[in-house]
């Protein structure tokens, strides 16, 4: 359980850094991923892309 919690972790903060060019290739758009604008802020939570990644991440670590 603390494996997906730091993996989650990890993901979300790597969209916080490349959100802009992972969008281009489809990841940020899915339907569980949510945005919002708060404050004059837009915020950004990609619960959707971050589980379907670790979930790839973890069938590559699978195999390898």
């Amino acid at each position: 359980m603390i494996r997906w919690l730091i993996g989650v972790f990890i993901v979300l903060m790597l969209f916080g850094q490349f959100h802009r060019w992972l969008e281009r290739i489809g990841l940020g758009r899915l339907p569980g991923d949510f945005r919002f604008k708060l404050f004059g802020r837009e915020f950004f939570l990609p619960f959707a892309s971050s589980v379907l990644i670790c979930v790839v991440i973890l069938l590559v670590g699978k195999f390898i």
